[in-house]
């Protein structure tokens, strides 16, 4: 398994980013891929997760309405658009996948199995 982000970088309070989150060596189409981050002192939490083979989409509270999770199944590829963005949300973000449970809720970090390298998102205030 194999995941790989890009699309990081600095960034003005209220402009926007996408993240890419580009998979190999799995079955892309039956899984679970989320977006965590981690800040600086804190812990990893979940920001976003798509469920591949339905679509279904899943946020934080402090992200809706700013941040849209997709997936091209026939690239490989998720992606995190993140708009309106805020010094808050500086962290390294990762994606995961897990191909193992349903999901019907935002997952904890724990359930997940393979980790990307992490991309840097620096807000700037």
């Amino acid at each position: 398994v194999q995941l790989v982000e890009s699309g990081g970088g600095l960034v003005q309070a209220g402009g926007s980013l996408r993240l890419s989150c580009a998979a190999s060596g799995f079955n892309f189409d039956d899984s679970n891929i989320a977006w965590f981050r981690q800040a600086p002192g804190k812990g990893r939490e979940a920001v976003s997760a798509i469920s591949t083979s339905d679509g279904r989409t899943f946020y934080r509270d402090s992200v809706k309405g700013r941040f849209s999770i997709s997936s091209d199944n026939a690239k490989n590829m998720v992606y995190l658009q993140m708009n309106s963005l805020k010094p808050e949300d500086t962290a390294v973000y990762y994606c995961a996948v897990d191909t193992v449970h349903g999901i019907n809720f935002l997952p904890p970090p724990h359930l997940f199995h393979s980790w990307g390298q992490g991309a840097q998102v620096t807000v700037s205030s």
